[in-house]
């Protein structure tokens, strides 16, 4: 019995030697959603968006006013004729509608290669602020719950997005 009261008391003793581990936690979506780049690069790809959709809708209206055009024409042709402009109309609308969806994709799909490359940017800055600041551990947090409760006084949410938007506007 002694000797069981003895180990406990050297775990004891030994476990509260060992330093204590410097942790942390950050917002994740918060970080993300203020930090000055992703505004910058959303605000980019809205003015993209906006001059797409102007282009299709001015491109939309004159194909309308084309195909209202022919209608009418239509109606003087005979009918082999007739048949023969629709199909190359028709025609005309798949590849319009082909160059929109293509143009679509581009646009969705440069987007999301700079938000991807700006995560991990905020991922490599976060991991980066850890080891110069001595942390074991920074923990993301976000509607998932990876972080259920932490105390604030280790939230670096503000700490972390402003270094990021500070480095953002030395670049």
């Amino acid at each position: 019995m002694k000797n069981i009261f003895l180990i406990a008391l050297a775990m004891v003793t030994l476990a509260s030697c060992e330093p204590s581990l410097k942790t942390g936690f950050i917002d994740n979506s918060e970080v993300v959603n203020n930090y000055q780049e992703k505004i910058d690069i959303e605000a980019k790809f809205k003015a993209k968006v906006e001059a797409f959709q102007k282009r299709t809708d001015s491109t939309g209206r004159a194909f309308q006013l084309e195909a209202q055009a022919f209608q009418q024409k239509a109606q003087k042709m005979p009918d082999a004729q007739a048949q023969q402009e629709y199909q190359v109309l028709s025609q005309k609308q798949q590849m319009l509608q082909q160059r929109i969806q293509a143009e679509e994709q581009q646009i969705s799909q440069e987007s999301q290669a700079e938000i991807d490359s700006l995560i991990s940017k905020v991922r490599n800055f976060v991991k980066d602020y850890g080891k110069k600041n001595g942390y074991t551990y920074i923990f993301g947090s976000n509607e998932g719950g990876s972080v259920m409760y932490g105390a604030e006084a280790n939230d670096l949410t503000k700490v972390i997005l402003d270094a990021l938007n500070a480095d953002y506007k030395k670049d």
